[in-house]
């Protein structure tokens, strides 16, 4: 009956061949639903679908693009109907181009006659609307070629570069193989765009930071799936039967998107709606992000004295500090040209790189026994390139980037290739004893205060984004810009200083002193600074200046989120969490900001429970009695503010140390989550 009625809405099927599709639908129905996650219609439908039966045989992009036309409900199962409706767009020749490579001026000539990029989606199903397209011109500006997905609506497309796209599907591969959790989706192809829905449920993307930062997230946490079935090899199923629904799949991205933010990468525009879609643009630029800061987490005195041999005359070990770890890379790039005697020197990741040459030099420099100067007599910059690739590959090396990226000068794959390049064979000599000491005697890594500020400065979308708190605020601008944030509207920008950059003292001053006049026209408590001390780079006082800011900040919000609007104040957050917990029939208390026995973390967990019952799981608890087990409540703690949509800016040592400042920013976000204001 169900076979006949289909038939007579889909006429392109026979009877014969609807009754098959319905028995193919139920034969992947292992449950028995009525529904599909799209996970496993993809694989069906792409892997082990035979050409001889109705619904034939595509590619995976193929599916995954026209599965977008196809309207599912809003728990973005596939029922019987809407894998009808999938199949029969893809017969009609839907998306028949996606996967397929476009030469020349092929991709700008689709793009003119379709009116621009995504111009007249949804014309209909055999127009080939939303067609996934790769290009792999020597024009393209980054390599590898483009890839045309479909934006949230019908009238936009964004392009993906495909190599960039491969090597971070490859790094993926490679660093997470094995993982209990999802080592059995790997290997992703690197050819489809299947990264993008492994993406969806948070899983992956959380692993990915905690490989690149180890510890952000506490993976107790995280929603799994219960179960995994194996189904026999004939039929065309998914690898796994259970998948996470959708609120589970929010939860887990609502913990990928606020640890990202609290290591400072950024998230503009990213929602967990977006991770939960496939958002490929979005993704693909919230993995790189992830990877680079793993890369570049390891350009560290720390790991790596001997980077103290880079400083440059009169240059204190302070001031070489204060460099970006790319601006690091680059010092190191150029140390070894000059060792070389190569007379050329590189000053980005782009085009400095793109003929090849100094790569030939530098790898050349670091092992000379494996890699010849010999790329440099080709005059093929491709051919070049691949004997570059060649040396590198040599030592071990090969990874992140192609020779088409290389030749295009593509910025990001370049910098993780170099990056990749240091981590393996920094080649310094290592210190001499004498010279040690030197390094100990700074502190590189700075006050943990001045890390959450600075990750909260960076928050607001300051442009440019701060490195270094107390030299990026010398010139008064990221203040001001903060101000204007904070308090919208407080600033006349007119009276700032902006150019020229750098700003000479008299104007930076004049810019740090009107910031003064702000904190004190707002009613902050700003005693003994001047404007000259920020100037000057003087850590306790721009430290109390930017705390002050971070505060009004935070009580605004808890201000705009209570009933009658009044006025947050410490003492008020104390009660209102002593109260939850009392509410909650826990035992726990604070008396301050400062109560020791806040370090065990004990105290969060309780208030967490009685913001969302059965979120803490109490067997996961440690009874404190060392600073381990301190650290693990604490780290348990934030991973579940966190899961929550809470911002949450401060790490476990933070908590056990009971810093007041940053014990209070905790609060103050669970205070924020329960009024429905978590960001």
């Amino acid at each position: 009956m169900q076979a006949l009625k289909l038939a007579r809405k889909y006429p392109n099927f026979s009877q014969g061949e609807m009754m098959q599709l319905v028995e193919q639908f139920n034969q992947i129905d292992l449950d028995s639903t009525g529904r599909l996650p799209k996970s496993t219609v993809l694989t069906a439908l792409s892997t082990n679908a035979k050409p001889e039966s109705p619904s034939g045989k595509w590619t995976y992009d193929q599916v995954r693009e026209t599965l977008k036309t196809v309207s599912v409900d809003s728990s973005g199962q596939v029922e019987l109907d809407d894998f009808v409706d999938l199949v029969d767009k893809l017969r009609s020749g839907a998306n028949a181009q996606a996967g397929k490579v476009l030469r020349g001026g092929a991709l700008s000539g689709l793009m003119g006659a379709t009116g621009g990029a995504g111009a007249g989606a949804g014309a209909g199903a055999g127009a080939g609307v939303a067609q996934l397209h790769h290009q792999t011109t020597g024009g393209d500006t980054h390599g590898g070629g483009k890839v045309l997905v479909r934006g949230s609506n019908t009238n936009i497309t964004h392009s993906i570069n495909e190599d960039e796209r491969t090597e971070f599907t490859r790094h993926i591969n490679q660093v997470l193989a094995g993982d209990a959790d999802i080592g059995d989706r790997l290997p992703i192809p690197t050819d489809t765009f299947q990264i993008f829905d492994e993406c969806r449920d948070g899983l992956l993307l959380a692993k990915l930071i905690n490989d690149s930062v180890p510890d952000t997230i506490d993976e107790r946490v995280l929603n799994k799936a219960s179960s995994k079935s194996k189904a026999p090899s004939a039929m065309p199923l998914a690898k796994s039967k259970a998948t996470l629904n959708n609120f589970q799949m929010t939860e887990n991205n609502n913990l990928v998107i606020t640890s990202a933010k609290s290591l400072g990468l950024s998230t503009v525009n990213i929602g967990a709606s977006d991770l939960n879609e496939g958002r490929e643009h979005l993704i693909l630029g919230l993995i790189w992000q992830i990877i680079r800061r793993g890369l570049l987490a390891k350009i560290d005195i720390k790991l790596h004295p001997e980077l103290y041999r880079l400083l440059e005359d009169d240059e204190t070990l302070e001031q070489f500090l204060r460099l970006p770890p790319d601006q690091i890379l680059l010092r190191w790039f150029n140390f070894h040209l000059k060792a070389a005697n190569w007379p050329r020197r590189v000053t980005n990741f782009s085009k400095d790189v793109s003929d090849g040459e100094n790569y030939t030099v530098l790898l050349n420099q670091l092992k000379p026994a494996e890699c010849s100067r010999a790329p440099l007599q080709e005059t093929d910059l491709h051919q070049r390139a691949e004997k570059v690739l060649q040396n590198a590959d040599a030592i071990g090396c090969r990874k992140y980037l192609t020779a088409s990226s290389l030749v295009a000068g593509n910025a990001k794959l370049n910098l993780a290739f170099v990056a990749n390049l240091f981590n393996t064979w920094p080649g310094l000599e290592p210190l001499e004893e004498n010279e040690k000491p030197v390094i100990e005697e700074f502190d590189a890594e700075g006050e943990r205060e001045a890390r959450v500020f600075t990750l909260w400065l960076n928050s607001l979308d300051v442009d440019p984004g701060v490195h270094d708190l107390f030299e990026d605020l010398k010139d008064g601008l990221v203040l001001l810009q903060a101000f204007d944030k904070v308090i919208p509207g407080s600033v006349t920008w007119r009276r700032v200083s902006k150019t020229p950059l750098p700003l000479s003292r008299f104007k930076a001053v004049e810019n740090t002193n009107y910031c003064l006049d702000l904190a004190k026209q707002n009613n902050m408590h700003i005693v003994g600074i001047q404007g000259a001390d920020i100037v000057d780079g003087s850590r306790t006082l721009t430290l109390g200046l930017v705390w002050q800011m971070m505060r009004r900040n935070i009580l605004s919000t808890m201000a705009s989120l209570s009933k009658n609007g009044r006025e947050v104040t410490d003492s008020d957050i104390v009660k209102w969490a002593n109260d939850q917990v009392q509410k909650g029939g826990k035992q726990s208390t604070m008396r301050s900001f400062k109560d020791p026995s806040l370090k065990n973390a004990k105290f969060f967990l309780d208030l967490l429970e009685t913001l969302k019952p059965g979120y803490v799981d109490y067997s996961l608890v440690y009874d404190g009695r060392t600073d381990d087990e301190c650290k693990a409540n604490a780290k348990l703690a934030i991973s579940i503010a966190r899961k929550l949509g809470s911002l949450i800016f401060i790490v476990p040592e933070d908590i056990v140390e009971v810093r007041p400042r940053l014990v209070l920013t905790f609060c103050a976000a669970l205070m924020a989550l329960q009024a429905g204001g978590a960001k």
